[in-house]
C-alpha cells in the first residue's frame, strides 16, 4: 500500500526521512493535503522517534492576578476595563490562598498571566513572586509573557535585561509561550494592535533565554490568518530557536470565539486542529515538545492529536481567577482534571502518561491519589 495518494506529501515524507528541513513552500504543501491519515502518520512518526510513546503531563494550576488590561485584543475573552464590574485584582494574600491550594493538590507549577494593568507598580509583581516563593518554595514559577514583559520595560521605563533580572531575584523560574498570537502583518495589528510586535516578543524571548530562562512558545489559529500566515509563524519561531534555543514547548492554540470581538467565527475544525498540529511538529524540527492544550481543543480531540505529532497534554489545571485566561470548549467551561483522569486520558490513546515538572523532569509520586 503507498503511503499516501499525494505526491505533494510523499516528497515532503522524503526529506523528512533523510533528515531536511521543511521549507515555506512545504509547510504550505502539509495544510493543502486533503491525505489528513498519511500527514498524521507522517507526524506521529516524527513524534515517535524522539519520544516513543511518552506523553507529558503535569500537576499545574493556573494564577491570573488581574484582569485589567488596555490591550482590548479582539480574540480575549477574558480582559476588562478598570470600571467594568468584573474586573479584578488580586492582593498578596489572595494569590498565597491560590497557591497554598494548589500545593494542596499537589501542584508543583504555577502558571502566572494576566492582563497589561497600568494602575499597579512594578513591585506588584517582584512582591508577589518574592511571597510566593518565599511561603511556596517547592512551586514553579512561570510567569509572565514577552507582551508582559514588554509592558514592564516600557510603562516602568526599565531596560529588558533590568526588568528580566528584578523578576529572576524575585523568583522567576521560568515564562509561558503567550502573546505570540500569530506574528505576520497586517493580521497581528488587526487582532492585537495595542501588543508588541513580533519583532520585539521574539527579541525578549532571545533576552530571556540569554538570561537562563526556559520559555515557551504559541500560535494561536483559526480566527482571520491564513495559512501562510501560519507557517510564516511556525518558521519564525524555529529561526529563533536556531538563534537563543531556550523554547520548549509549542503549544498551538485553538481560537474559541465565545465572548470575543470576534464571536461571529466558527474558530477551526477538527481536521484544521489535526493539521495544525501535524504541520507543527513536521516543520519545528528544533523543538523537543508539542502540547495538546486540552482545554483548548477539548479531552477527546486532545487523545486524537496525540497520533498527529504531540506528546504533551498539558495540566490538571485549576483556575486561580474569576475567570480563566483562556475558555474551554468543554461543558461549563471545565478547566480542571485530576491526575487520575488525565492519566487515563493518555493512556486511553494508547501511549504511556509520564507526569513531568515544568523542566521536563519525571516527578515520582509516592502518593497518586491526587484529585
Amino acid at each position: 500500500m503507498n503511503f499516501s495518494h499525494d505526491k505533494n506529501l510523499i516528497a515532503i515524507a522524503q526529506k523528512v526521512g533523510a533528515g531536511a528541513r521543511l521549507s515555506f513552500e512545504d509547510g504550505v504543501a502539509l495544510f493543502a493535503t486533503d491525505d489528513l491519515p498519511a500527514l498524521g502518520k507522517l507526524a506521529d512518526s516524527v513524534r515517535r522517534t524522539r519520544h516513543g510513546r511518552t506523553t507529558y503531563f503535569n500537576v499545574n494550576r493556573h494564577l491570573n492576578p488581574t484582569n485589567v488590561c488596555y490591550a482590548d485584543c479582539k480574540f480575549c475573552g477574558f480582559y476588562r476595563t478598570p470600571r467594568q464590574p468584573d474586573a479584578y485584582t488580586h492582593n498578596i494574600e489572595d494569590s498565597l490562598r491560590i497557591a497554598g491550594e494548589a500545593v494542596n493538590e499537589g501542584a508543583t507549577e504555577l502558571h502566572i498571566t494576566g492582563g497589561l494593568n497600568t494602575k499597579l507598580p512594578f513591585s506588584y509583581f517582584t512582591d508577589l513572586l518574592s511571597a510566593l516563593k518565599q511561603h511556596h518554595p517547592q512551586l514553579h514559577l512561570k510567569a509572565f509573557t514577552m507582551v508582559e514583559l514588554d509592558h514592564f520595560a516600557h510603562f516602568y521605563k526599565l531596560s529588558d535585561e533590568e526588568v528580566i533580572e528584578k523578576l529572576i531575584e524575585a523568583g522567576l523560574d521560568s515564562c509561558p509561550g503567550g502573546g505570540a498570537e500569530i506574528f505576520r502583518e497586517p493580521t497581528r495589528s488587526m487582532i492585537c494592535a495595542h501588543k508588541c510586535d513580533a519583532n520585539r516578543w521574539l527579541e525578549l524571548a532571545g533576552k530571556a533565554h540569554a538570561a537562563g530562562l526556559k520559555t515557551n512558545a504559541t500560535m494561536l489559529y483559526g480566527h482571520i490568518e491564513s495559512i501562510a500566515d501560519r507557517v510564516d509563524h511556525l518558521i519564525r519561531l524555529r529561526q529563533q530557536q536556531d538563534e537563543s534555543g531556550g523554547f520548549q514547548c509549542l503549544i498551538p492554540l485553538a481560537f474559541y470565539p465565545e465572548n470575543t470581538q470576534l464571536a461571529h467565527l466558527p474558530g477551526p475544525s477538527g481536521v484544521d486542529s489535526l493539521k495544525t498540529m501535524a504541520v507543527s511538529r513536521l516543520l519545528l524540527d528544533n523543538f523537543e515538545h508539542l502540547k495538546a492544550y486540552w482545554v483548548m481543543l477539548g479531552k477527546r480531540l486532545a487523545q486524537v492529536a496525540l497520533h498527529f505529532g504531540a506528546n504533551d497534554i498539558d495540566g490538571t489545571i485549576t483556575e486561580g481567577g474569576e475567570l480563566s485566561e483562556s475558555y474551554s470548549i468543554e461543558s461549563n467551561n471545565e478547566v480542571k482534571m485530576s491526575r487520575e483522569e488525565i492519566v487515563t486520558l493518555i493512556e486511553d490513546a494508547g501511549f504511556a502518561a509520564v507526569e513531568r515538572d515544568t523542566v521536563y523532569n519525571p516527578v515520582e509520586r509516592h502518593n497518586v491519589s491526587l484529585v
